[in-house]
């Protein structure tokens, strides 16, 4: 079971977020703490030999059903600990055996294996699920924006019909966000950091106790590039945090956290997009409707943007998760366990964020096509709702052609008020009332005269005046596979 409302759990994330592995990051620290502390000699070799490769899968394998039982109850383990990690030392001090059991979680406070291993957990989450899902989604996208960057359609800004642009160049401009943002998760990601620094981090254990540096110098004498924290973290191969207090600071996560919602919200944007470009009247747009699909309870005719509304849902969803990140940002002194229960959530905005990309690469078989490359666009709509504006469209283009051919006033205010009504009255072109107007006044015949011939043969074809967004579109889309590549080199 992971974080987050049943209906949405995406399996990938099951062994890493799902409940009952929500331990295991804790157990890979403890574990890298117990070999440091053999490697610098504080536990004997004979007594090091126990943590074998075995009894160290059974660690990893505690689940958090049994951690939960010998918290609340104690279990067949003695009394109640009201306290998960010491439940769970308790578990693992049976596991290792009597010899080695008294070295779990030392010099460790609940927080230093807790935040450590929760980091470790985002990391593997980024790095083997949404890394991977990423790179599919980007590959399918600019073959998406490449397959349209020539078909014609009216850009809209405030719900109005604006100037021309192509389907390729609305969809790049939305593959362009999500290739942002990955950067920001692929850098966030790796700047994750751990901790091994005690109940306020001041590493007071291991500096009291002897065991601050690798090589155990007196504390005046530490070395701190080679401290025992960075000893550990170095087999989980996280760098330390400059400082930190019982807990990490919380920077870090939440940079990593804040840049998978604004992912989320790229993704949301082709969702809002498609839904509305899915509308009766504009019919653009639609997402497949698979054989039995039902569109609605009792209007049988309906074919429901369901997979485009759940793009824009998850968003909404995970924007409400992060306000409890930024509750967590300011805590009581070195720590208090206000945002204890706070920070068991959020792993849903990764959850959430997974979902939106199963859903656009959904396939029907192994070998089919993703849902987004499903996505269908239909030409004679686009040509129809183009249509309804071209003959105004071009008013743009006809203002600053008659101001740079030296029209004498304010030629926005002509084109606006004395060319349009006519135009929108006589269902008219634009240029063709401009062409009609300076037959009547010889100073506008003049500055039409001033036009390059070319321009004003352009002013006729709106259907040309796409500016660069075909171009565009392949540029991005070019751009994306080169990010795709480089970001997952490595994976």
């Amino acid at each position: 079971m992971l974080p987050g409302n049943p209906r949405y759990q995406p399996k990938q994330l099951r062994p890493i977020f799902g409940y009952d592995k929500l331990f295991q990051g804790v157990a890979e620290v403890e574990v890298a703490v117990m070999q440091t502390l053999g490697e610098i000699g504080t536990i004997p070799a004979e007594v090091m030999a126990d943590l074998s490769p075995n009894v160290i899968n059974r660690l990893l394998a505690i689940r958090t059903t049994l951690v939960d039982e010998v918290e609340r109850t104690g279990g067949t383990y003695g009394k109640a600990t009201g306290h998960d990690v010491r439940a769970w030392v308790r578990i693992a001090q049976d596991i290792v055996g009597p010899r080695l059991a008294p070295w779990v979680h030392v010099p460790l406070t609940s927080y230093d294996p807790l935040d450590t291993g929760r980091m470790l957990h985002y990391r593997s989450a980024y790095r083997d699920v949404l890394r991977p899902s990423l790179q599919d989604l980007v590959g399918n996208f600019a073959d998406l924006v490449d397959q349209f960057a020539d078909q014609l359609q009216i850009g809209r800004t405030h719900g109005q019909h604006a100037l021309p642009i192509t389907v390729g160049f609305w969809l790049a401009s939305i593959l362009n966000r999500i290739c942002v943002n990955w950067k920001r998760m692929d850098e966030t990601a790796t700047g994750l950091v751990g901790k091994i620094s005690g109940a306020v981090g001041a590493y007071n254990a291991q500096v009291g106790l002897g065991f601050y540096g690798s090589h155990m110098e007196q504390p005046a004498e530490v070395k701190i590039s080679h401290t025992f924290e960075a000893m550990v973290l170095r087999k989980l191969g996280l760098e330390p945090a400059a400082i930190s207090t019982q807990v990490l600071p919380p920077e870090n996560l939440s940079s990593f956290l804040f840049a998978c919602i604004q992912m989320s919200a790229a993704i949301a944007q082709l969702g809002r997009d498609c839904r509305h470009l899915m509308r009766s009247e504009i019919g653009e747009v639609a997402e497949e409707f698979a054989d039995g699909q039902v569109g609605s309870s009792t209007m049988a005719h309906k074919r429901n943007p369901i997979t485009f509304e759940n793009m824009e849902g998850m968003w909404l969803k995970s924007k409400a998760e992060f306000w409890k990140v930024m509750e967590i940002m300011v805590t009581d002194h070195q720590r208090d366990l206000v945002a204890s229960c706070i920070m068991r959530d959020f792993p849903v905005i990764l959850v959430n964020l997974q979902q939106q990309l199963n859903s656009l690469l959904r396939r029907k078989t192994e070998e089919g096509r993703p849902f987004i490359r499903r996505i269908t666009v239909d030409p004679s709509a686009c040509q129809r709702n183009f249509d309804l504006s071209s003959r105004y469209i071009l008013a743009e283009p006809i203002y600053i052609a008659l101001q740079m051919a030296g029209y004498e006033g304010d030629a926005h205010h002509f084109v606006s008020h004395e060319l349009m009504p006519i135009a929108m009255r006589e269902k008219m072109p634009l240029a063709a009332v401009l062409t009609a107007k300076a037959e009547e006044d010889t100073d506008l015949l003049r500055v039409l005269g001033a036009i390059p011939a070319e321009v004003l043969d352009f002013l006729h074809q709106p259907e040309l005046y796409t500016g660069a967004a075909r171009d565009k579109a392949q540029q991005i889309a070019a751009s994306a596979r080169k990010t795709a590549s480089e970001l997952t080199a490595l994976s």
